[in-house]
């Protein structure tokens, strides 16, 4: 009889050991799961922003951030439109091949609509922050550089659609990032639409 009780709470002590190995390691393995799941502010800096245009002038750039990263919207002018053309023989890769943007910003103006760039600020060459020079007064016109944006830096050059010249040393495009028209005056960075405006 002794011998079944000591099977018995050899049986008992055996279950209780691993109920209590078992509950511990899901009271130790959870806080370390938790740890990988972003936080809330890294949430927040990767999440999409919305963008308002209705204030935004003909010929004037808007400055937000996304990611870290500064991103310009630019409302491009009739005029602003026209020297994108005139720019191509001087640019690396006029056809933004080499370059990241979405599929719908490979063209020209590298925009969903013509009228409105949405850009990274940040240069490809070492990650400086290029300044817009398209005021007719902060441009020092060349033949081969009209004006857009300039990397004080090492001497980059863009155009307004962000097109890197050629004999600088960016070697690529500035890159456009995801984004999409929620209504005529507001845009959505960060996120993706198979729609275009």
């Amino acid at each position: 009889m002794s011998e079944e009780l000591d099977q018995g709470r050899r049986q008992l002590l055996v279950a209780a050991t691993s109920l209590t190995g078992a509950v511990g390691v899901v009271l130790t393995a959870t806080p370390f799961l938790a740890s990988w799941k972003p936080s809330a502010r890294a949430k927040a800096l990767g999440a999409p922003i919305e963008i308002d245009l209705g204030k935004l002038e003909p010929g004037a750039m808007l400055k937000v951030e996304w990611r870290g990263k500064p991103v310009w919207v630019v409302r491009r002018t009739p005029e602003m439109l026209k020297q994108l053309d005139q720019a191509t023989p001087f640019l690396l890769d006029p056809g933004s091949d080499g370059s990241v943007q979405p599929d719908y910003a490979k063209n020209t103006a590298r925009a969903r609509n013509p009228e409105y760039f949405v850009v990274l600020g940040v240069c490809t060459h070492l990650g400086c922050s290029p300044l817009p020079k398209f005021a007719a007064a902060d441009v020092t016109v060349s033949a081969d550089w009209p004006g857009g944006f300039y990397c004080p830096c090492h001497g980059s050059k863009f155009d307004l659609a962000g097109r890197v010249f050629k004999g600088v040393p960016a070697p690529a495009n500035l890159a456009v990032p995801p984004y999409t028209f929620l209504s005529d005056s507001r845009i959505l960075v960060g996120a993706d639409s198979a729609q275009s405006a």
